[in-house]
This record gives C-alpha cells, sequence and structure tokens, in this order.
C-alpha cells in the first residue's frame, strides 16, 4: 500500500494527513474548498477535483468528515468514492451512524473493496500528537492491512467486529465524555463560587477519583475562556443524536445523555454551534 487518499482536511484530517505522509505514504488529498487544502499541497500532497478522481488513482481511501449525510455523498454519490474505485481500501474515520457504515461496507463489498469503520476520539489535540484512539469495525483481515496505516496516527487501535462496530463504540465513548462534560463545568462553576482558586483546585482534583481527560485538557480551557474548537458543538449534537437514536432502538433509555444533549441544543440555538465543546461552561455561567 503506497498512495492513500485523505478526504476532509478540517482541524483533525489535516494533522492526521500530514502524519501519515510523514510515515512514508504518498498522499492524495480532496476537501470542498480546495483554499483550505493549501498548506498541505505546499507540502507536496496532490490536490484532486472531486472523490471519484482521488479513488482512482489511490490504494486507499481515509474519509474525516462533518456529517453522515456528507459520508454518504463521498461514497455513495454521483462523484464519490465507489463510482470509479475497484479493489483496495475504504475507511470512514468520521463520527456517523452505525447503520450508514453497513450499508457502505455491503457496496464497497460488490466492489471489491474491503470497507472498515474507524471514528476517532483524541480530539485536535490527540490528532495533532498522533495519539488518537481508533475504533473499528469490518472485517478483521482488512483491519490487519490497514494496521500500519492506523498507527501512523494513532495510539490506541482496537477492532471490535462487523462492519458499524467501530461507529458503535465511539457512540460509547460519546455518551461517556457527555455528562462528563456537564460534571466537568458544574465543578469549576462551582469552585469559582466558593471563592476558591478555580486552577488549584482542577490542579488537585484531576490527581484524585474525578481525573479524566476532559477534566485535565477542556477544563483548561474553560478557565482559561478558550473556546476555540478542538471538537465543534454542532459535531458532538450529531454525535449525541446519533447515540440517543441507536439507544432508543435498543430499548435504553440514557437520562444523562439526553440531558447534555439538551443543554448543548440550547448553547447552538444561541449561535454557538461553531464553539468547542467547552464552551458549555457558558450555559453555567450566563444563567
Amino acid at each position: 500500500m503506497k498512495k492513500i487518499g485523505f478526504i476532509g482536511i478540517g482541524v483533525m484530517g489535516s494533522s492526521m494527513a500530514k502524519h501519515l505522509q510523514d510515515a512514508g505514504f504518498e498522499l492524495g488529498i480532496y476537501t470542498r474548498t480546495k483554499a483550505k487544502a493549501q498548506a498541505l499541497i505546499e507540502k507536496g500532497m496532490k490536490w484532486y477535483d472531486t472523490p471519484a478522481a482521488l479513488a482512482a488513482e489511490a490504494d486507499a481511501i481515509i474519509s474525516m468528515v462533518g456529517y453522515p449525510q456528507d459520508v454518504e455523498e463521498v461514497y455513495l454519490g454521483e462523484q464519490g468514492v465507489l463510482s470509479t474505485k475497484v479493489g483496495g481500501y475504504i475507511v470512514d474515520m468520521t463520527t456517523s451512524s452505525p447503520i450508514l457504515a453497513r450499508k457502505i461496507y455491503e457496496a464497497a463489498k460488490a466492489k471489491g473493496i474491503a470497507s472498515l469503520d474507524a471514528p476517532v476520539s483524541g480530539g485536535d489535540l490527540g490528532a495533532r500528537n498522533a495519539t488518537l484512539a481508533i475504533m473499528v469495525g469490518g472485517d478483521e483481515e482488512a483491519f490487519q492491512a490497514l494496521l500500519p496505516v492506523f498507527q501512523a496516527m494513532g495510539k490506541t487501535i482496537n477492532y471490535f467486529g462487523p462492519a458499524g462496530s467501530g461507529q458503535y463504540t465511539k457512540m460509547a465513548n460519546q455518551i461517556a465524555i457527555a455528562a462528563g462534560m456537564m460534571a466537568v463545568a458544574e465543578s469549576l462553576v462551582y469552585a469559582q463560587k466558593m471563592g476558591l482558586d478555580t486552577q488549584k483546585v482542577l490542579e488537585t482534583i484531576e490527581t484524585g477519583a474525578a481525573g479524566s481527560w476532559s477534566l485535565s485538557n477542556l477544563g483548561r480551557r474553560m478557565l482559561a475562556g478558550d473556546d476555540k474548537p478542538g471538537f465543534y458543538i454542532k459535531h458532538f449534537i450529531k454525535d449525541m443524536r446519533i447515540a440517543i437514536e441507536t439507544a432508543h432502538e435498543a430499548g435504553l433509555v440514557l437520562p444523562g445523555l439526553e440531558k447534555a444533549k439538551e443543554l448543548y441544543d440550547q448553547l447552538a440555538a444561541k449561535g454557538m454551534e461553531n464553539k468547542g465543546t467547552q464552551a458549555i461552561i457558558q450555559w453555567y455561567l450566563n444563567k
């Protein structure tokens, strides 16, 4: 496997593509707005006008886009990957629908293409530092073949089962984060209200049972008033919606998740959908 086509050069995709190039892979790229990929083009990555054109020349295609409808267009659209590609591999690393993952898997299989769903966790920092957690569904043989590719981008890489399994695992991840983000914000707002040194509080409690990635990383952004997106609120809302829908299909009620989505929906309604998820602290500060 020599040439990888990367579709979606956003906050995370650009860093992931750079790591693949640094690992020795030849990179072709596509994103809707060519100007956003200029820095990668200057690094020697070749630009393609459509996913179809890129897929025709790549051994493997990796996508990291925004929403399930974007994933569907990238792979199954008129100028999509499967309109030209025969054989090889496709890997969708977007957090998307497990049902769509299975649909793409079947369409790819009909053309002799191995399809994996491999969503990630770790945000912009994980992408930048190549420490992403990668959760993979699809055929295990394809997972093993693509392991060197995943290892260039992530640190914790696990295979979970048939198509859709990676997406279900990512939903479990997002469920754990959702109520946790409320807890981090509530903890820091409480400490502030009680007149404590919030930075010292964070440095203390992160070393004990309350410690978490969200507290240590996003808690610090909250205290600094930094709401730049490592992960957009609008994308988190999309993830929570998928998690709630799939939970309901399984007969599960998840009140913590549903409350978190309610709060983030309110922030989005105030025009904050393009802020980072740590901006949830604003819900408490502005009450």
